[in-house]
């Protein structure tokens, strides 16, 4: 399988169309059919349902497309790496993942001060879920990443950002416990809850509860607590998560109360072992290093 092939296949996946797709290849049309034809014969599956003037994939090859998309943008980012160290200066582009937390403005911050001393860098932030960033980290696609504490990822080094988050609970202002300062242990019993569905997460609120989830009225998870902004409003469920996910809630109609005695955890600036970084990504990691490591 060739790039050259991928690359034709996923552009007219992209497209939905032939000809716009031999456009963005700089090609003919008739030489675009020929290549997918010749590539749907060597895999020995239809690639496209053609109907009317649109395309669309078949059932099959949705695990090609993704997989093409992950080994296009590391040929991409290869090729970059390797033309960055030839030119030998600073210049080029990388990509960062980032959590929801209080401290995405510290990764902005050394972001600012990068490209303001580097005009040539760019970047790319992708912002997601912990499992969804940690896997594109573990695959190649992404260089660095702020992730949230608790983790099980042994293959990654760490620097610690320096706000601790804070965990508490998401509340609706017309729930009966939006009054209180703090949330114990025993306050969870009974309320409908949401929660994250990171099984590491899960296991720190359980030692700080001192009793297992099961215990409680968990009537839902979540991986992004953007997506239960409105059942907290509603009162479907209080949600437990840190205060710097919820900073673009609207105010005046939920109210973050903090865990009693204290639930904090880091964030950290995450990045492969043992693999070969270009000279922009050591730089990034540098700063990172001399502003916060220990």
């Amino acid at each position: 399988m060739e790039l050259r092939e991928l690359r034709y296949f996923w552009t007219v996946a992209e497209e939905k169309n032939f000809s716009r797709a031999a456009k963005v290849l700089h090609i003919t049309q008739p030489t675009l059919s020929r290549q997918i034809k010749e590539f749907e014969e060597k895999l020995g599956v239809p690639l496209f349902i053609r109907e009317k003037k649109q395309l669309s994939l078949t059932d099959e090859v949705y695990f090609l497309k993704e997989r093409a998309t992950q080994i296009l943008t590391l040929a991409a980012q290869t090729e970059r790496e390797f033309e960055e160290q030839s030119k030998g200066f600073l210049s080029g582009h990388f990509s960062i993942g980032c959590v929801e937390a209080d401290n995405s403005d510290t990764m902005a911050m050394m972001l600012e001060e990068l490209v303001r001393d580097y005009p040539k860098v760019t970047f790319n932030i992708v912002s997601g879920t912990s499992d969804d960033i940690s896997d594109k980290l573990e695959k190649g696609i992404l260089d660095l990443a702020i992730l949230l504490e608790p983790l099980n990822a042994p293959d990654f080094e760490k620097i610690i950002l320096p706000r601790a988050e804070k965990w508490g609970l998401l509340v609706s202002n017309a729930s009966s416990i939006a009054q209180k300062t703090a949330i114990y242990p025993d306050d969870l019993e009974g309320i409908p809850l949401l929660i994250s569905n990171r099984s590491e997460v899960q296991s720190m609120l359980e030692i700080w509860r001192n009793k297992p989830l099961t215990t409680l009225k968990i009537v839902g998870t979540f991986n992004l607590i953007f997506n239960v902004f409105s059942l907290v409003e509603n009162r479907t469920g209080s949600a437990l998560t840190i205060e710097g996910a919820t900073t673009n809630i609207q105010q005046g109609k939920l109210t973050f109360i903090p865990l009693a005695p204290r639930l904090k955890t880091n964030c950290v600036l995450v990045f492969k072992k043992k693999r070969i970084q270009t000279p922009l990504v050591r730089e990034v990691i540098k700063r990172f290093n001399d502003a916060f490591k220990a």
